[in-house]
């Protein structure tokens, strides 16, 4: 948590999807997050289906299947795992 205090992250839950989008592009843009960043429904949907609380690095193929996934973060967070699930499905 002092981490988020330290960033100026720190929201009240969103209760609409207006506030949800709102708090995250706060979030992008004092964290300075150069991806893309997508939003969850207010259901929490795609949280539910990929297990994505707290925090996880997945890598989804061209083919929309599942090509890595680390543990959960943020101590389960090994970019070079990522990196080498990267390489591995770079077929060009």
């Amino acid at each position: 948590m002092q981490s988020n205090v330290k960033e100026g992250v720190i929201f009240q839950n969103p209760t609409t999807t207006t506030e949800r989008e709102q708090v995250a592009s706060s979030c992008v843009r004092k964290l300075h997050i150069a991806m893309p960043a997508l939003i969850d429904s207010m259901e929490n949907r795609v949280e539910q289906d990929y297990t994505g609380w707290p925090d996880r690095l997945y890598l989804i193929d061209t083919n929309g299947r599942i090509a890595y996934k680390s543990a959960p973060g943020p101590f389960g967070f090994h970019p070079a795992n990522l990196a080498k699930a990267l390489k591995a499905t770079d077929h060009h």
